[in-house]
């Protein structure tokens, strides 16, 4: 088989420029014009008082009574709905201004890119777990994609550092002391949040620093990387010398990923995302989580091999290929969406307040109950009807439409997860979250086609490319 290999050109790089120029020019005009920025600053200083006098309802004597509530039922702290304003308020109203605002959306993006990123490295894994052959043409595709991690920890301890008491309203220090230094009772205390104190800054104090909350975030990445690492380096040494001793040690690793991964991914979504809403919990959230990285993650694979396609590249992949990832992505969006209504059923009916306040906040805002409905029509809606047919999973057009909706409808998904616990009603859509959203999709690419480059587009000495050859459906 010929080494096929993809060229990075400057005539693409200087199109991933002009996006993100783009994207600068759409912060900028953000920050200048931020559409809601008077009414966010206005916010500010309301949710300050609200801290200051309001939540010491919600934090001090409320949060004794929903302590010994949790007693009683085993959930964290009955909120009624007045409380659960409060909650929205005291956990939402810290900092202020277009900053937050950006430290928020950078939050979003990371880890948006970071699901990408990882779930690359997944479906490389998961093929040589399951031993597939099909996919032998398609695998350095998502193989590049892991090439992120490094500068996607970074940006994430990086944004935790600069930003993070906007973004969790548990790294409050004043949260954790019941009593004042003067003896007298602290009216922001939580009795909740005190109660997680140690799984967030274990051995330290409580309101110190989240030591055990930054070290499990670089130990994911570490072992994430290390691994990806391992597995690249067996894949190119097989191109180099062949044989099928590679592809057994390549098993072996991806074996070890997936199980890593199963715990990782699912810590990692209880401490990156839900607990921003550090009140509330749902035991569905890691496979939430991963339902939206993994559809996003099928979609970007998809659409990049298609355009490689239609670029001259892969001219091993045919229809069959195609349908196969077509296929991929409307089970797992119906997958998605199976997870996302269990949740979304099962805390509507029961409708008990401290569960169910995290969807009022979403459901029945002003703010974002349009995404509420947008996140279900781009993600389930509009992929199930497209995909319905055979022909549309096999013909580039309805891939490429259906791909390029889904990443833009996860994006909007992991939006309604972060900006309303951070935010509240502050919260806004516009230049400044679709500016970062492009900057950020440009550096991805960028990372992800030059480590495409750097090797054969096609693993030449895979023992299965005779099976992903003769594959038909």
């Amino acid at each position: 088989m010929a080494k096929e290999r993809f060229e990075f050109t400057t005539g693409l790089k200087k199109k991933l420029y002009l996006v993100a120029i783009i994207g600068f020019v759409l912060l900028l005009v953000g920050a200048i014009f931020p559409g809601g920025g008077h009414e966010a600053e206005a916010g500010d200083h309301e949710g300050t008082e609200q801290h200051d006098a309001g939540t010491s309802d919600d934090h001090g004597t409320n949060a004794s009574d929903d302590h010994s509530g949790a007693d009683n039922d085993g959930h964290g702290g009955m909120i009624s709905d007045e409380s659960g304003e409060d909650h929205g308020a005291g956990e939402a109203d810290h900092g202020g201004g277009w900053l937050k605002r950006l430290g928020v959306n950078l939050w979003i993006n990371n880890v948006y890119f970071v699901g990408l990123g990882i779930i690359g490295i997944f479906f490389f894994a998961l093929q040589y777990a399951s031993q597939a052959g099909w996919s032998a043409y398609l695998l350095r595709v998502p193989l590049a994609m892991g090439s992120w991690l490094p500068y996607a920890f970074v940006l994430m301890i990086v944004t935790f550092m600069i930003f993070g008491h906007d973004i969790f309203h548990w790294t409050h220090s004043d949260l954790y002391n019941q009593f004042l230094a003067n003896g007298e009772l602290n009216p922001h205390y939580d009795a909740l949040i005190a109660g997680k104190s140690s799984y967030f800054f274990l051995p330290l104090e409580g309101g110190s620093f989240p030591l055990f909350f930054v070290l499990r975030m670089v130990v994911f990445f570490a072992v994430w990387f290390f691994l990806f690492k391992k597995i690249k380096s067996l894949a190119l040494a097989e191109d180099e010398l062949g044989g099928d001793s590679y592809w057994f040690k390549m098993r072996k690793f991806s074996a070890i990923f997936l199980v890593f991964f199963a715990v990782s991914s699912s810590v990692s979504a209880w401490d990156w995302i839900m607990s921003i809403d550090v009140h509330w919990f749902s035991t569905m959230f890691g496979w939430y989580v991963f339902a939206s990285w993994w559809v996003t993650g099928l979609a970007f694979i998809t659409l990049v091999t298609v355009l490689l396609k239609e670029a001259g590249y892969l001219s091993q992949v045919t229809s069959n290929h195609l349908h196969d990832l077509g296929k991929f992505i409307f089970a797992f969006s119906i997958f998605w969406t199976y997870v996302w209504f269990s949740q979304f059923l099962l805390i509507y009916y029961a409708n008990i307040p401290e569960e169910s306040v995290y969807f009022v906040e979403r459901l029945l805002s002003d703010k974002y109950a349009p995404f509420f409905f947008i996140n279900l029509i781009l993600n389930f809606i509009f992929p199930l009807l497209t995909f319905m047919t055979r022909d549309a999973k096999r013909l580039n057009v309805f891939l490429k439409i259906v791909c390029i909706v889904i990443l833009g409808g996860h994006w909007i998904d992991f939006y309604l997860m972060v900006t309303p616990g951070t935010l509240g009603e502050n919260g806004a859509f516009g230049f400044t979250e679709i500016g970062l959203f492009m900057i950020f999709g440009v550096a991805f690419l960028f990372v992800t086609l030059t480590a495409l480059s750097k090797s054969a587009l096609v693993a030449k000495n895979h023992p299965m490319l005779e099976e992903a050859k003769h594959h038909h459906i």
